[in-house]
């Protein structure tokens, strides 16, 4: 990863394995992965082994946009951390456990379209709906 990385991070009220579940299960990816309530996430794939490929399609509910986001996993530790390159950025994912839950840091090479900050509340809050998706679940 690139110097200039940004980190979020979020504590979940949840044990770790569920913590990993939720985060890593197509089919719990497509109810948090979005950043804003206007989006959602229609589709997921992970298969989860060093080289496999991680594609989930982020959109606009109206239909007006939306994109693919397509990555491959370079490291896999797990239930406790993984590191994937979309194109030529890096992120990392690591799961702490706590005495009262798991806590999910995410660390990620910017891209250089977007201010630093619009990219780390983007990722904090599918982050903080990652968090709310699985504490009700």
């Amino acid at each position: 990863m690139n110097a200039n990385k940004i980190e979020v991070s979020v504590v979940v009220d949840a044990p770790t394995l569920k913590v990993w579940d939720y985060y890593t299960n197509p089919m719990h990816i497509v109810h948090w992965n979005f950043a804003d309530p206007s989006w959602h996430c229609p589709s997921a794939e992970n298969e989860m082994v060093v080289g496999g490929r991680y594609q989930t399609r982020m959109e606009a509910k109206d239909g007006s946009m939306g994109f693919d986001f397509i990555a491959f996993y370079t490291m896999i530790k797990m239930g406790e951390c993984f590191e994937y390159e979309f194109g030529d950025r890096k992120a990392m994912v690591v799961f702490n456990a706590l005495e009262n839950g798991t806590e999910v840091v995410v660390t990620f090479d910017p891209e250089t379209i977007h201010s630093v900050e619009l990219q780390k509340a983007g990722w904090q809050s599918i982050l903080n709906n990652f968090k709310i998706y699985t504490e009700s679940n």
